[in-house]
């Protein structure tokens, strides 16, 4: 989704005008296509048999990255959003962190 419409994913997280600005749209692209890869990675290995648990804890890491790149401009994101993108940075982040050691138990 961010791939093809960037500007979605990144309403709340910079506001409805900065979603729009060419930059902030190709940052917007970067994330989903590392998502993308992530989770493929993750269906590819399932897929072919091989362990899984190292694709989960990448985005486990992304998402943690993407978490504190939140707080660190937390004060200048939009009052309105900056706490759903939060939680769900960190709920993110947290449920791929807990769910990562038993993904690859038989």
């Amino acid at each position: 989704m961010a791939f093809l419409a960037p500007s979605l994913p990144a309403r709340p997280w910079v506001g409805d005008n900065d979603a729009r600005l060419p930059a902030v749209r190709l940052f917007a692209r970067a994330l989903g296509s590392r998502d993308l890869a992530l989770g493929l990675g993750a269906l590819i290995a399932l897929q072919g048999g091989t362990d899984v648990r190292g694709w989960v804890e990448a985005g486990a890491l992304s998402d943690t990255g993407d978490a504190l790149a939140t707080l660190v401009a937390f004060r200048r994101l939009p009052k309105l959003t900056r706490w759903a993108v939060l939680a769900s940075t960190i709920g993110a982040a947290a449920a791929a962190w807990v769910i990562a050691p038993y993904v690859d138990q038989r």
